[in-house]
């Protein structure tokens, strides 16, 4: 059942009838901060910031060069050099962040190259730029950014700047949409946004109808990738628990609406942003982590408990559960990868307020520049683009379509408040590996070997403390294909199947756990905390010990619970 699908994963983020990896100046090389080859004295000074950076957190070491950074598919695993180096498992490890608002937003505030500036700083290699869907973003907003994006692209040369839109999907919640950069990405967004976006169509009620107007939206964003307007689209699911609309059966036809040739959908947020909402009053808003502080209404889903409406360790509950939704998900052996992003609106501590009381976003598609507005603001909930969440991508090289080409693949991992440094993670047997988001072939009855190597935090995160990871948990579940119903939102195989206690605080660790001599299709996914706040997890004791907690609603702090999460590897004997 779930064999031929999850075959694609080795391959499907690299089946497209064009050549991805050379369309960027810089396809095969590296960012200036990142080449040791380029001497200090020749960078910007905002490189230099960068490198830095870099050295500070141990990731500038050795191996990493322009050279081909991909691995045979089939070499014995030759791991990387245990210096926390950018290059690890033979891929270039970009971390970004692919929900970002700017003065676009009718609810937002900064300029384009205030949040890209700010991703920079905070170490991030790619950002897309996701202002919301509406009748004024649509019919002005989404021309009126690009030139801002393109500025700060020219500016930020180091830093890859997507753009993309917050889609108000259809009967659905919100999710990221964005294109390969090209002279059609505001064409093809434009038009995209004009017909498929529940809010500018009316669309948002949980109908059928408009059920299927998401579905024939992502098939219009295919089609546009199959005619070449734009190399690549990718659609992730925003805070897809916050209210409970996003039911178990569209996220299944989100992702099975395209072919895995041109899949569009591709997964969702496994943390929301918003991570300082949850910050007790009067220091913070005093709300919840995510604004995960819903209860369920007329659109959603009647099989979710009140507990999913809540965060978990920060991390959404579709996410967080063992044996829960994403495991459901992972079971049918389809990709549905998990991301972790800012939702940067407005910064818990910012001095900048929207400029002036002209600004009119409906006559002008903007609101007017930020001006510094006197006093530090504790009442927002959002963090600068990485200064707390990170997705990391592993990608073939630097570039646009690198990034992209990774996040299909599932080559994807996530943390948050810096916890680790780089995660290696690897299944191997009869001589062959696999990676993230890959597909591990083997004769049925062979010895498989799950090898694990973190590169603990190498420096002070963004709060100031060096964190220390705690725990690592191995989290192991089986393939048993489609479910018959739709809406299933559980996973009966899916537990811990192994605890590793984490006894340094710097340098590398390495994890080996044996999988034995594997006679059914299964995945492995990893999980790590700081140890501060666990409990058992839904499911009992026996499925997970000591997963995430709730997040206590107007008190959680996002610095003192920290995890990371990684997307599979699936084991497909035959």
């Amino acid at each position: 059942m779930g064999h031929g699908h999850a075959h694609g994963h080795h391959h499907h983020g690299h089946d497209h009838g064009h050549d991805h990896g050379h369309e960027h100046p810089a396809a095969d090389g590296l960012p200036a901060a990142f080449d040791t080859a380029v001497p200090d004295e020749a960078l910007t000074p905002e490189q230099q910031s960068r490198r830095t950076l870099l050295r500070r957190a141990g990731l500038l070491g050795a191996g990493l060069t322009a050279a081909s950074v991909l691995a045979p598919a089939a070499a014995t695993p030759a791991y990387a050099a245990a210096t926390g180096s950018r290059k690890r498992g033979g891929f270039l490890w970009l971390s970004g962040d692919h929900h970002i608002h700017t003065q676009y937003s009718n609810d937002g505030k900064y300029r384009v190259v205030d949040q890209v500036r700010q991703g920079a700083r905070h170490g991030l290699d790619w950002l897309v730029i996701t202002d919301h869907g509406n009748a004024t973003h649509a019919k002005i907003g989404v021309e009126k950014v690009n030139p801002d994006i393109r500025q700060a692209r020219a500016a930020y040369e180091d830093t890859l700047v997507f753009q993309g839109l917050e889609w108000n999907i259809p009967a659905a919640e919100h999710g990221t949409v964005f294109v390969h950069p090209g002279k059609n990405e505001v064409a093809v967004l434009k038009q995209f946004e004009t017909d498929y976006d529940g809010g500018v169509k009316g669309a948002t009620e949980s109908t059928p109808a408009n059920e299927a107007l998401a579905i024939a939206g992502l098939k219009f964003l295919a089609e546009q990738v199959r005619r070449r307007k734009v190399k690549d689209v990718l659609m992730l699911a925003n805070h897809p628990a916050r209210k409970g609309i996003d039911s178990p059966h569209e996220l299944r036809a989100w992702r099975d609406a395209t072919s895995p040739r041109h899949r569009i959908a591709v997964g969702m947020e496994g943390a929301p942003g918003h991570q300082a909402g949850g910050i007790a009053a009067p220091l913070g808003m005093g709300r919840a982590r995510g604004i995960y502080d819903n209860s369920p209404g007329a659109n959603s889903f009647p099989g979710y408990p009140p507990e999913s409406y809540r965060t978990w360790g920060g991390f959404d509950w579709m996410t967080s559960t063992v044996g829960g939704l994403w495991d459901s998900l992972l079971a049918e052996g389809k990709p549905w990868w998990i991301t972790a992003n800012s939702d940067s609106h407005n910064v818990y501590t910012d001095t900048a307020v929207r400029g002036g009381p002209d600004s009119d976003f409906t006559a002008n598609g903007r609101h007017t520049d930020p001006v510094y507005g006197g006093k530090i603001d504790l009442t927002e909930g959002d963090y600068w683009p990485g200064q707390y969440s990170r997705t990391h991508v592993g990608a073939a090289g630097f570039s646009y379509a690198a990034v992209m080409d990774g996040i299909r693949a599932g080559r994807v991992w996530v943390d948050h408040g810096q916890l680790v440094s780089g995660l290696d993670i690897r299944v191997s047997g009869g001589s062959r590996w696999a990676t993230l988001g890959g597909a591990l072939h083997v004769k049925k009855g062979t010895k498989v070997t799950l090898t694990v190597d973190v590169a603990l935090a190498g420096g002070p995160n963004w709060a100031g403390f060096v964190p220390k990871l705690a725990r690592v948990d191995v989290i192991q579940g089986d393939v048993t294909g489609t479910p018959a119903n739709k809406d299933t939102f559980t996973a009966p195989t899916a537990k811990v199947v192994k605890s590793y206690e984490v006894n340094k605080s710097t340098g590398t660790v390495r994890f080996t756990y044996h999988l034995g001599r594997v006679d059914r299709p299964l995945y492995v996914r990893l999980r790590g905390s700081d140890g501060n706040r666990s409990t058992v997890g839904a499911m009992g004791a026996a499925v997970d010990p000591a997963g995430p907690a709730i997040d206590v609603v107007g008190d959680a702090d996002p610095w003192r619970d920290l995890w990371f999460y990684s997307n599979p590897v699936w084991v497909l004997p035959s």
